[in-house]
């Protein structure tokens, strides 16, 4: 097996096991959750938005930490944090306990991106870590079909496929310790190539803050609460609602195609138009009109939707920083992260004073609205084309 190989198919699993299982799965398992502990929607909202707040701070952590450890150090440690945090979801006995391992779990989701990102640039030949930057990038969705394929054979048992989630993040963790390189970080601008860096104009990184967080917001109608719309509009169970699960993850992998979108259409119309297919996948999902068929269409709609505006907002990034492009990239994804922080309660809330219909409705403008932010810059064909797109966020 190639170091290529090896690397990627480390990568897909700690991707897959931090973002599909320790992240995206509680809102899978939540309707039984909430069952089982007694959850208010207020209460499920915040724990929800804990996680998100957990990555937020995770990740800007991690790529500090991956300068001063190696990727392999803080690769494991995600790991270990993905497993302590599911085993612990598996065992809480009451919502508070619930509330501090689900935080947890999200912590790990924001400390495992870096380290590979890292680990491909130390171990890969330049050649091929596009390609093996795909690989990896895939592990969301990938994550994301596994946990709903486990949830339609133990639909009603969350706490025992918390724990076998848990015991696949030990997995993930020893393989990052066996595969991925140990080295610290090295700095690849000198001081004197620094000097020469162009300042990018600040209005294109303030448009993309201001799309991305309004995208964040919105896409957790879904990300937190798919499962309760199901469980209220169609009287699912688990058991029905991994099947919209699997059509979030398998429709996900369309989004390989961003930079190839973004190249010939331009950032702005792919950017407009796939918004309005992330509020048309939404509101077939939630509006009280929905059919078990327009949920998983609309769940199919949100996965290709979501995954292809994480690529748009990593190429709007990177070609506003081209000399810095993983700031670029930490900007729009952390800006996506905080939104959906701040998106979690607020549905939460809206829902419970409101009604699900009004708080579905309100959440597909908002991600309409994101179509309002525009990109001013300078798209250089050749970079945007090989732009990996991501679920991660």
């Amino acid at each position: 097996m190639s170091r290529a190989l090896k690397m990627g198919a480390t990568g897909f699993g700690l991707i897959a096991v931090c973002y599909g299982f320790a992240r995206f799965a509680f809102g899978l398992f939540l309707p039984q959750i909430r069952t089982d502990l007694a959850l208010s929607d207020t209460y499920a909202g915040t724990i929800a938005g804990g996680a998100f707040l957990a990555y937020v701070i995770a990740i800007m952590i991690s790529a500090r930490t991956c300068e001063r450890m190696g990727a392999k150090a803080v690769a494991v440690i995600s790991g270990l944090t993905a497993a302590a945090g599911m085993l612990g979801i598996a065992i809480s006995p009451s919502p508070t306990w619930l509330a501090m391992f689900v935080v947890l779990a999200g912590v790990s989701t924001g400390l495992a991106s870096p380290p590979m990102a890292l680990a491909v640039s130390q171990g890969v030949d330049r050649a091929q870590q596009n390609a093996t930057n795909t690989v990896i990038n895939a592990g969301t969705s990938g994550g994301v079909v596994i946990s709903g394929l486990v949830a339609l054979g133990m639909s009603e048992r969350w706490r025992e496929v918390f724990v076998l989630f848990a015991g696949s993040a030990l997995a993930a963790a020893l393989a990052a310790w066996r595969w991925l390189p140990s080295g610290s970080a090295e700095s690849v601008t000198s001081p004197r190539k620094a000097a020469h860096v162009r300042t990018p104009a600040r209005g294109t990184l303030w448009q993309l803050i201001g799309a991305s967080f309004l995208a964040g917001v919105s896409s957790t109608a879904l990300w937190s609460f798919g499962g309760e719309m199901a469980a209220r509009r169609l009287h699912w169970s688990t058991h029905g609602i991994s099947l919209l699960w699997i059509a979030i993850g398998a429709a996900g992998v369309s989004g390989a195609a961003a930079g190839i979108l973004v190249t010939r259409l331009g950032i702005n119309r792919v950017h407009r138009g796939f918004l309005a297919i992330l509020a048309t996948g939404t509101s077939m999902a939630g509006l009280s009109f929905t059919t078990p068929l327009a949920t998983v269409l609309g769940g199919a709609l949100f996965g290709s939707a979501y995954v292809m505006l994480t690529g748009i907002y990593l190429v709007w990034g990177t070609s506003a920083l081209p000399h810095r492009p993983a700031s670029g990239l930490m900007v729009g994804f952390l800006t996506l992260a905080i939104g959906q922080t701040a998106g979690a309660p607020l549905f939460a809330q809206l829902m419970q004073r409101t009604s699900l219909q009004t708080a579905t409705i309100a959440f597909s403008c908002l991600a309409v609205s994101a179509g309002l932010f525009q990109f001013n810059g300078h798209l250089k064909a050749s970079k945007t084309a090989a732009a990996p797109a991501t679920m991660k966020s």
